[in-house]
């Protein structure tokens, strides 16, 4: 529990304020007898006070609303049965951005709802967006009011939306057990309903109760502040609601469960009894806070929940009922009560108290009074105005007669309530630095056992200090609770600190060095000192003010005597005050003897503070070695780790860089083969060239995709070398295959596909600098490189062939005849090779047979590698038919796919041409006629064909295909059957052909500049006769493509 003086309660309204209150009750339809401007005149001082209540009750310092500030707001809403005025002065605050004053706000507003005019309700519901974007905005602050106002917005939402869906519930949710019956309509679906709405209403509830706990510190006395009271005084309200609605709760369960079976309501229950347990806890500590004591009675919840599975168990329910005392303990409080005992909402109710306090006024007509409108129910409307008009002109000129006097009065009082009030204030701060005296004094106690605890466990640490450099985990866990420890002693002293400025401020610094600690003991003696005479000076003030105040009231008894017969009011005002006297001149002894017990005190805490310097300054010293030591190995254990990981980050960027520069290589040395002469035998076709350069895009978007993970995870490059590594061989890939097929276009084309490969390898070299620097690797950006891609493929696919004029049903006759025919020729080309060599053999010796059998053997080896090419691709072919025809006939499939058709006849004439040309230039060879490069043109020609063979054939291949796999081991044995003839070609070459030497030395200067002239000469006849050579290849090539095109049917398919 906490100690402490209570918060200060509102003022008692004087006797003269409660006779103003109750003729400003009169009924409306009074009111409306009145003249227009005396209407207009006090709608104006209505309106004026209201907003003058509503402002001193909404405002933005830390205090709890006034409870007769709320009071007028409440009654105002009566006055004029509704809450307009209320929303016309709300609408005018800024509620967004002042946290206080929104929560004062909702305080305010809850009192309405529960307290205020039905119509409120009404009138607020045209409201509820506004409050709930407020409630959202103030949702994204994690802590202080901001917090608690968007779940106190929320919490009134939810109550707006309940009573407008259950009108039967009064604002202040008090009904009886048959109106609560009522409610239901006899229907177990709208009971079973209305709990679960009661369960959301009582959960927000719970949540504002929780989130006002949870943002205290309830380690402190935080009730006798102001700020305390401020976040506590809205739960009296929260209170009055959870009692009715945990009441209504057990009693709709009990009458459920009377009506449907149990397992069916299991989830009621369960979310039953966590509210329960919820409920009970708060309550409990709601009980234990002084501010709560002195204001509401709070009940208590039973040890267990009810049990609903026993029917019985009903009559053993006792609903909770929440007191509230008539009168406080303060002098100048005001009586709380329910919304019952300060305004009956029922016309009949509100017209007795109207009668009561009429009566009270001017005394109880008799039957036959002019005034008593019951007994006269015959009389005329006429006669009934004009007594209304006699009456408001006799409450004028009572009003006029009084008015001097109240001012008198309500002068008077106000100047004896500011006396009061400073001094309650001065007594109120007096008990206040006595019960911080006496809390400083327990929580030094409680410091210098828990200091000694601390000494214990350093010692044990010191101990233990071997082991704990063995484990450098345990190691930072000691260090962070010890820290944790220490930070949690320095925020405890910088609570006391706030409490007492000098006492903490001395502690502080005695903490923070040894010798502050001497400076801290002579400040706290001289601030002990200074107390002494600041109390000795408050004492004296206080008899002087007394005495002064026992002069004035004296002589303001005299004055006031002449007003007892028509103001009791104030007359017992007055014995109030002179009982606040003598109470307060009781306080004073009370606080000159608490004077001289915090002087005892203060005494002890002196001598207990010279040991607590030297407990702290030996655990100060033991603890900064033990923070020093740990502190250091943690600041080596992070420059290590981190040293480990820059070094990490760098070696894996040397990686990338070493693979991007091997790259590199492979990009340009695809753009050296471009323009190396001996690649200008190389061919191979445009859908080749698509495939490889579709292959390269697609390993581009990985690349890309790679090159974004290494952004985000800098060690992480195992993706991004991947993808370098593959789409560097793809598109070196590309560019070959793109520089082969341009062999074979005509001029115009070939040279927009060449200037394509260049600079799309460009772009490649480009971006490959890019990411190997560091300033540029983020930009890094792939779109062009992606755009030369994109145009090699549309130049692609413009030189791809057309399709042939053949009748669709003759592609599978013709796929059969030519696989045929180049079966037959490659064996023919085969046994015409043995011929030739038994030929050789028999007419040639020396060298020149050894050349022959060389450049026959490996021609023969190439013809071998083509025949098994040829048969593995046929074997392919059958299986790509028989998975892709499904119920139609190879014939069928072969004219449904007569694009790839086409493609393999076009690929298999290719292949028996280069055989039957290859076995030619060899016969030439080997007779002396031909020439060697001839030879080696051909073999190059034979492995374009089958490597178009392959390409057309495995197009279709499911990539899991045995035959597959046989068909590309096979297009590597004629690649390496090419090689071979090509280097036996070359070693013949060399052996055959004599080179002469030439002899200088008879040679005369004139005649070796005649030989060098003649060499010059021939030198540019040879360049000019390689330029016409080479024109006249492109315009065959050009005139090849040409007739090819014819031959495929490509012109018709462009028209």
């Amino acid at each position: 529990q906490e100690g402490g003086a209570p918060a200060t309660p509102p003022d008692r309204p004087s006797g003269m304020e409660k006779m103003s209150s109750s003729v400003k009750q009169v009924p409306a339809q009074l009111l409306r007898g009145r003249p227009g401007n005396s209407l207009e005149a006090e709608r104006e001082n209505f309106e004026r006070g209201q907003s003058v209540s509503i402002n001193k009750a909404i405002n933005a310092q830390e205090v709890a609303v006034k409870e007769k500030h709320a009071r007028t707001c409440i009654l105002g809403t009566h006055h004029e049965k509704g809450a307009q005025t209320f929303w016309s002065v709300v609408n005018r605050l800024p509620l967004s951005s002042n946290a206080v004053l929104c929560w004062k706000f909702c305080h305010v507003f809850h009192k309405l709802l529960r307290d205020g005019h039905p119509s409120v309700l009404l009138d607020s519901m045209r409201y509820k967006n506004e409050l709930n974007d407020m409630s959202r905005m103030w949702g994204h602050l994690s802590e202080g009011y901001g917090k608690l106002s968007c779940i106190y917005l929320k919490l009134l939402i939810t109550k707006m939306e309940f009573h407008s869906k259950n009108p039967r519930f009064s604002g202040n949710l008090q009904m009886t057990d048959r109106q609560l019956e009522e409610t239901g309509e006899n229907d177990v679906n709208n009971f079973f309903q209305l709990t679960v709405e009661m369960f959301d209403y009582l959960e927000c509830e719970l949540n504002l109760f929780q989130a006002v706990f949870s943002s205290l510190d309830m380690s402190r006395s935080v009730s006798v502040t102001a700020a305390g009271q401020c976040r506590l005084a809205p739960l009296i309200q929260v209170i009055l609601d959870c009692s009715h609605l945990y009441d209504y709760t057990v009693k709709l369960l009990f009458k459920l469960h009377s009506c449907l079976p149990a397992d069916t309501l299991q989830g009621h229950r369960d979310r039953f009894h966590e509210q329960f347990r919820k409920l009970k806890e708060l309550l409990y500590r709601s009980s234990n806070l002084q501010y709560f004591k002195r204001l509401i009675q709070i009940p208590q919840l039973p040890e267990n929940p009810p049990n609903f599975l026993r029917a019985s168990a009903l009559s053993e329910h006792v609903s909770p009922v929440v007191v509230i005392p008539v009168e406080s303990t303060s002098p100048d409080s005001e009586p709380v009560v329910e919304t019952d005992d300060l305004v009956e909402m029922n016309s009949s109710s509100q017209q007795n108290l109207f009668d009561n306090k009429f009566d009270d006024l001017f005394g109880s007509p008799g039957p036959t009074h002019p005034f008593n409108f019951n007994s006269q129910n015959g009389m005329s409307k006429d006669e009934r105005d004009q007594l209304i008009e006699q009456l408001y002109r006799e409450i004028a000129s009572l009003k006029e007669e009084m008015a001097s006097i109240k001012l008198e009065s309500k002068r008077l009082i106000s100047q004896l309530k500011g006396r009061i009030s400073e001094l309650e204030a001065e007594l109120a701060e007096q008990k206040h630095l006595k019960q911080q005296a006496l809390d400083e004094n327990e929580f030094l106690k409680a410091e210098l056992e828990e200091v000694k605890k601390k000494q214990d466990d350093t010692e044990k640490a010191q101990r233990s200090l071997t082991e704990i450099e063995r484990k450098a985990q345990a190691n930072e866990q000691k260090y962070t609770k010890l820290k944790e420890k220490y930070t949690e002693l320095v925020q405890n002293h910088a609570d006391l600190l706030r409490k007492n400025a000098e006492v903490t401020k001395q502690i502080t610094s005695f903490r923070q060095t040894q010798e502050d600690m001497e400076q801290v003991k002579k400040e706290l003696e001289e601030t002990v000192h200074q107390l002494k005479q600041d109390f000795q000076q408050k004492a004296q003030e206080q008899t002087r003010v007394l005495e002064s105040l026992q002069k004035e009231l004296r002589s303001r008894n005299q004055e006031l005597g002449t007003l007892k017969n028509l103001h009791e009011d104030s007359q017992q005002a007055s014995t109030v005050m002179a009982s606040t006297i003598e109470s307060l001149t009781s306080e004073k002894k009370v606080l000159s003897e608490a004077v001289d017990q915090k002087e005892c005190t203060l005494s002890i805490l002196e001598d207990e503070l010279e040991q607590l310097k030297e407990t702290l300054s030996a655990e100060r010293d033991n603890t900064s070695q033990m923070v020093e030591g740990l502190q250091n190995q943690l600041n080596e254990k992070e420059n290590h780790e981190q040293a480990l990981g820059k070094r990490l980050l760098d070696e894996q960027f040397a990686l990338l860089c070493c693979a991007l520069e091997e790259a590199e290589g492979i990009v340009q040395d695809a753009l050296s083969r471009m323009d190396d002469p001996l690649h200008i035998s190389c061919t191979s076709s445009a859908d080749y060239l698509i495939t490889r350069g579709q292959a390269a895009l697609d390993s581009l978007n990985k690349l890309q995709e790679g090159h974004t993970k290494y952004l985000s995870d800098r060690s992480d490059v195992s993706n991004l070398l991947q993808s370098v590594t593959l789409f560097t061989h793809l598109m070196g890939d590309t560019i070959v295959q793109g520089s082969a097929t341009s062999h074979m276009v005509p001029m115009e084309q070939a040279d927009h596909l060449l200037e394509a490969c260049k600079q799309c390898g460009s772009e490649v070299l480009s971006y490959f600098s890019s990411l190997k620097d560091t300033t540029t690797l983020s930009i890094a950006d792939c779109t062009k490189v992606r755009e030369g891609l994109n145009q090699i493929n549309r130049i692609g696919e413009e030189l791809r062939p057309k399709g042939r004029d053949i009748k669709q049903n003759e592609l599978g006759d013709l796929v059969e005849q030519e696989m045929a025919a180049t079966s037959e020729a490659v064996e023919t080309a085969t046994a015409r090779i043995e011929e030739m060599l038994s030929k050789s053999r028999a007419g040639d010796t020396g060298v020149k047979l050894e050349v022959n059998e060389r450049i026959l053997a490996s021609c023969t080896d190439l013809m071998h590698a083509v025949k098994m090419l040829v048969l593995t691709s046929k074997d392919l072919q059958r299986d790509i038919v028989e998975s892709g025809r499904g119920a139609a006939s190879q014939k069928e499939f072969y004219a449904k796919n007569s694009r790839w058709t086409e493609g393999l006849i076009s690929a298999s004439k290719a292949v028996g041409w280069g055989a039957t040309v290859l076995v030619d230039a060899a016969d030439m060879v080997v007779q002396g006629k031909g020439k060697f490069e001839e030879l080696m043109v051909c073999s190059h020609e034979i492995a374009a064909s089958t490597a178009q063979l392959v390409a057309a054939s495995k197009v279709k291949a499911d990539k899991d295909n045995t035959n597959l796999g046989k068909l590309r081991q096979a297009s590597k044995g004629v690649n390496e059957a090419t090689a071979s003839v090509v280097a036996s070609t070359k070693s013949g070459k060399s052996q055959i052909e004599e080179t002469d030497t030439m002899d200088f030395t008879s040679m005369t200067l004139t005649q070796i500049k005649r030989q060098e002239m003649d060499s010059q000469v021939r030198v540019l006849e040879l360049e000019s006769q390689l330029q016409k050579e080479r024109q006249r290849l492109g315009g065959l090539r050009k005139k090849h493509y040409e007739l090819a095109g014819v031959s495929e049917g490509w012109d018709e398919e462009t028209k």
